[in-house]
């Protein structure tokens, strides 16, 4: 008999209470081919990416398991105010497509919007939406996203306080400024998690290294100006 890679998990809304069924994907099933250097996971089997999301019913509120655990009274008004009348009460529990799940995500993104989520939420799920998009193959659209998830991971940098993933976050900024030809930029970022010697995570440090090494290859390869940060190499 052939196993489902797919699971149904009830879960609670966190907008209306109201309990549903979603899918997710068997952790056996979570077989990873290869990341991209933004880490963009590809999969032998189902994307358990595409089930992310996970999308009431009966409101349709989309949220992550990241999102807010519960909506304040403010939240529920904002979201009843400029979506609740219009939110597509949508089943999306079964087997998704890659449409689906680009559904599901700009979903989530427009709640976490409304009821002002964290800007972390908000900036993992345009990153997501612009993996979507890679997948998809559409150059144009994941290009587009890159740079609105860039620009809120920096928001993030800025307003929220020191913790373990900065390093992360830091080489997350530099690659997606790689990724959108803005070079100099990202040296400064791949250059901070090199050199700040407070930072202990050495796979991000290593990380960083390899892609400060590339960018350089490729601006003297372009025949670009270095910038100072790479004079000396």
């Amino acid at each position: 008999m052939e196993i489902d890679p797919l699971f149904q998990m009830t879960t609670a809304c966190v907008c209306c209470d109201k309990k549903f069924e979603t899918s997710r994907v068997r952790p056996s099933f979570k077989q990873t081919i290869r990341r991209d250097s933004d880490f963009c996971a590809y999969y032998k089997n189902e994307n358990p990416d595409y089930y992310v999301v996970r999308v009431c019913p009966h409101c349709g509120f989309a949220f992550t398991e990241n999102s807010a655990a519960v909506l304040n009274a403010d939240q529920r008004k904002r979201f009843e105010e400029k979506l609740g009348a219009a939110a597509k009460k949508k089943e999306y529990g079964g087997k998704r497509t890659l449409e689906g799940a680009l559904e599901t995500y700009k979903l989530a993104l427009i709640c976490a919007q409304v009821i002002q989520d964290k800007e972390r939420i908000v900036a993992s799920l345009l990153h997501h939406i612009a993996w979507l998009y890679r997948y998809a193959g559409n150059e144009e659209q994941e290009a587009r996203f890159i740079g609105f998830a860039r620009d809120s991971y920096v928001r993030v940098y800025e307003t929220e306080s020191a913790g373990p993933s900065d390093a992360r976050l830091m080489y997350l900024i530099g690659e997606l400024c790689r990724r959108m030809g803005e070079f100099n930029e990202a040296v400064r970022w791949f250059s901070r998690v090199i050199h700040d010697q407070r930072i202990m995570d050495a796979g991000m440090i290593r990380a960083s290294r390899e892609q400060w090494a590339t960018l350089r290859e490729e601006m003297l390869a372009r025949k670009m100006e270095l910038p100072s940060e790479m004079q000396q190499s």
